[in-house]
């Protein structure tokens, strides 16, 4: 299922999203731009439409849980986690920084981020122990893992999908932020993915297709609970670096190690459309 534009256009929540991730990847001067672009509309429509979540009482019991595998674009959810409440935004601009709360990783110790990621393949063996452990507590929130396509490669992550099929945890949904371009290439080229969605079936899982940047859609294929009683995979097929024209697919915007004002500013100006 490819990326409909049509449906895909970028409103104007989704730009000002991207505009924060901007200023603060300036701030740091460095940092991963595509991976944190490609996720915008996942974040948005799970912190907006689906998940259970109290941000001045981040451990509250009843809250959803979401784990962010694919680290590495956090800023993504550092912007959504400022803008509901659970920091102040000036820890944005302090990203990297000894004094501030951010790091270029999830940290547990952030209000709001329910475990430590960076290592790949480690989200979904955590996520199907939590949705284990609330199955035998009689909980009823549900478990959130989104996971890069390129994370797909380790081999935890199937030996995740074949524990939470055999649990039958139908209270776990995994999710695939689908830009099929990882660090060194496209997964086509480096470790061909497909056919995905017949692997995750394979596996056991109630398996959903959708356009990664239509929030609606996503709202709806995220609330809507297994109907099998499997676990429940959902595949986003993305871009890269959606947004700007000039870093979507573009493998050097996949982490930058120096990011200048004048990049900024071309970057803003592409926002601006």
């Amino acid at each position: 299922m490819p990326v409909n534009q049509a449906l895909s256009i970028l409103d104007k929540r989704s730009l000002g999203l991207r505009r924060m991730i901007v200023k603060t990847l300036g701030a740091a001067g460095r940092g991963h731009l595509g991976p944190a672009f490609s996720l915008v509309e996942i974040i948005r429509a799970l912190y907006d439409h689906v998940l259970r979540y109290d941000a001045n009482n981040p451990s509250w019991p009843l809250r959803d849980r979401f784990i962010l595998s694919k680290g590495h674009g956090c800023v993504a959810l550092y912007v959504m986690l400022a803008e509901k409440g659970f920091f102040n935004e000036e820890e944005l601009w302090k990203l990297c920084k000894f004094e501030g709360l951010l790091g270029g990783h999830p940290e547990h110790s952030t209000p709001g981020v329910e475990v430590s990621t960076g290592s790949l393949g480690h989200g979904l063996p955590i996520g199907t122990g939590m949705a284990l452990h609330a199955r035998r507590k009689k909980e009823n929130h549900r478990v959130f893992v989104v996971m890069g396509d390129g994370e797909l490669g380790e081999g935890s992550v199937w030996e995740a999908a074949m524990s939470a099929s055999k649990h039958k945890l139908s209270n776990l949904t995994a999710i695939v932020d689908y830009n099929k371009s990882q660090a060194y290439g496209s997964t086509f080229e480096v470790l061909d993915l497909e056919p995905l969605a017949d692997k995750w079936r394979s596996f056991g899982f109630e398996t959903r297709e959708a356009d990664g940047h239509d929030v609606e859609s996503l709202a709806k294929l995220f609330n809507a609970k297994s109907e099998s009683g499997k676990p429940v995979a959902v595949i986003c097929h993305t871009v890269k670096g959606r947004g700007a024209s000039f870093v979507e697919n573009n493998m050097e915007w996949h982490h930058k190690n120096k990011i200048g004002q004048d990049e900024v500013s071309r970057l803003m100006e592409a926002l601006e459309g």
